[in-house]
């Protein structure tokens, strides 16, 4: 399956991301180390490495399910172009591909863990707290059924419900 976690930066969707993969098990396609690494590289910041990022991670997602492995991917999947290009992949090879919204609904919470976020991506500007509310009000509704997850909520009962929900996906589309 291609699971599709979305969600604004500094959700917690990451954390449940890689809390996922482990108990699947499943590859996690994370587009903010991705575009990290073509930054260090030497890739100029002024060139579109955000949605080079999402072709990375859909050009290796189609490989490791072509090999029927499941893959997380794990980005803000917050505009059309960028779901689209996963629901192209699980048309293409005949997998589920189950959603998880991760949201915050306490702003002081959300606002205090982007603050405080410190990841190991060298060189790598944190979005503020604006750039969050400017992705917040771009951010289009999903159309299709999905499992909300609120990141204030214990972190093992939200994996818990993620993987009750995939679980329920897996059974459905077999």
């Amino acid at each position: 399956m291609l699971v599709v976690m979305s969600g604004l930066p500094g959700a917690g969707k990451s954390a449940i991301a890689d809390a996922v993969g482990r108990q699947l098990p499943a590859a996690v396609l994370s587009v903010d180390p991705i575009e990290n690494a073509m930054l260090r590289s030497g890739i100029a910041r002024e060139q579109p490495t955000g949605l080079a990022a999402y072709m990375v991670a859909d050009a290796v997602a189609r490989h490791l399910v072509a090999f029927g492995q499941s893959v997380v991917i794990d980005a803000v999947n917050d505009v059309a172009p960028a779901r689209d290009q996963w629901r192209a992949i699980a048309r293409e090879h005949d997998i589920a591909m189950p959603v998880i919204e991760v949201v915050c609904s306490s702003e002081p919470t959300h606002r205090a863990r982007l603050a405080a976020r410190v990841r190991d991506l060298p060189g790598f500007s944190e979005p503020t707290w604006d750039d969050v509310l400017r992705r917040r009000a771009e951010f289009e509704p999903w159309a299709q059924e999905r499992l909300v997850l609120d990141s204030v909520d214990e972190p093992e009962r939200n994996v818990a419900r993620a993987l009750a929900y995939l679980r329920s996906a897996a059974s459905a589309s077999a």
